[in-house]
């Protein structure tokens, strides 16, 4: 451990999410050291301790292991899957271990407030990784708002629009297509990020009602076109043409590796024999879209109305063409729009002259291709500060000021399934 400007970290739960923000030690070892790795498959224990130089007693398989020792770094990058978040967080946070957390915080109410009460009784930091918060997009969005550009906010309407490689790949072949096995509705696993920030750019006000509606209305068996079958490369008639072929998303075309390959974040690349053989035989990712074991929506929209009167709507549309993020915050005397993908939003005022209708200024940010506008490092190097004892940014992730988001998440699921508005 460190008590100047280095701070140091262990990585519990060693997959892609957590292996992104721990590369920020590589990119800024002045900063930030990884000493320590706890994964239970050995073969990824080893390639994270190989990755970052760490010692081989510093590799561990469980969180029991680690906390039995003393205190061995600064803080946990915690990337373990949804409904180990908190039940792993619990004893590192009394271990004095601060936390940075993939979201979402935890798979039920009780449990975000659970956590939330451990770190207070702490004194831990627990940093919530909702990172378009710390997209260049989203944070200039934020403080125009802040700075009154637009007036008194009325209403903010998101969307995300979901590819369809990547809703096959996670939501309907992949590791969150049943809230059973992963304890996360689809709206909580994916769009925790949106509702987050739907209460960041709502300020002060807090959310009262909410509603919502949703289905899985189109991978079904019943939905499944002629000629397929239960395997694209085994008894599909329809391979060729099908846009969901597991051949084309995963060897073809190269996507989504990290999730399809065991280990390939770290380094691993099967043969393309090996990889046929696999989709042919054992792999989730070779059944057919219509096939498969999924039970979480392919989509829904979710309304919520604030103690300011100012009302909200997200809408996620899973197996679109194109992938994106869409936002429209209108506010008493502005508006601003644009879509984040586009690196630009547009910025709106009346204009009440003669011949005018509105102003209209454009407004360029960064964007980079890491899906999530350039936000991932920038939140880590917002934790190191906050372990330094620095001032947070405008785009701190405090668990206390994440707890809004996920209450219309939770608050959403239980309206769309009792079909009733909810009342927070």
């Amino acid at each position: 451990m460190t008590n100047g400007r280095k701070k140091t970290a262990v990585i519990v739960g060693a997959g892609q999410r957590s292996l992104i923000y721990a590369s920020y030690a590589e990119r800024h070892p002045e900063e930030l050291d990884i000493v320590a790795v706890v994964e239970p498959d050995p073969e990824r224990r080893r390639l994270a301790a190989e990755r970052f130089g760490i010692a081989e007693e510093n590799a561990m398989a469980t969180v029991e292991e680690l906390v039995r020792r003393p205190r061995l770094a600064d803080a946990a990058i915690n990337g373990t899957m949804d409904e180990l978040h908190v039940e792993t967080t619990l004893p590192l946070l009394e271990r004095g271990y601060d936390v940075l957390l993939e979201k979402p915080i935890g798979v039920t109410e009780e449990e975000t407030l659970q956590l939330l009460e451990a770190a207070r009784k702490h004194g831990r930091i627990v940093m919530i990784c909702h990172v378009l918060r710390y997209a260049p997009f989203y944070k200039a969005v934020k403080e125009l708002i802040a700075a009154g550009e637009i007036g008194e906010v009325v209403n903010i309407q998101t969307s995300e629009h979901v590819s369809y490689h990547h809703m096959a790949v996670s939501f309907i072949r992949g590791k969150w297509n049943s809230e059973a096995k992963c304890g996360s509705s689809m709206l909580m696993a994916k769009c925790c990020h949106d509702l987050d920030l739907i209460s960041w750019f709502a300020g002060e006000a807090r959310p009262v009602k909410v509603s919502s509606f949703g289905s899985l209305m189109q991978f079904r068996p019943d939905k499944a076109p002629e000629g397929t079958g239960t395997r694209c490369l085994t008894d599909c008639r329809i391979e060729e043409s099908c846009p969901y072929s597991a051949r084309k998303h995963y060897i073809d075309q190269g996507r989504w590796g990290f999730h399809v390959w065991k280990n390939h974040h770290l380094g691993v690349e099967p043969a393309e024999a090996e990889k046929l053989e696999a989709l042919r035989t054992d792999s989730p990712y070779g059944r057919c879209v219509w096939h498969c074991d999924n039970d979480v929506v392919d989509h829904q929209s979710v309304i919520v109305e604030f103690d300011s009167q100012m009302t909200a709507s997200h809408n996620m549309v899973g197996a679109t063409s194109r992938p994106c993020r869409i936002l429209h915050v209108i506010g008493t005397k502005g508006e601003i729009q644009g879509v984040l993908e586009d690196g630009f939003f547009l910025l709106r005022h009346p204009d009440p002259r003669r011949g005018h209708e509105y102003s209209e200024r454009k407004i360029a940010v960064d964007v980079t291709g890491d899906s999530h506008g350039g936000g991932d490092l920038l939140l880590v190097h917002d934790f190191v500060r906050a372990l330094r004892g620095e001032r947070p940014s405008i785009s701190s992730t405090s668990l206390e000021r994440s707890i809004d988001g996920h209450r219309i998440g939770f608050a959403a699921e239980r309206s769309r399934k009792l079909g009733s508005v909810i009342v927070l």
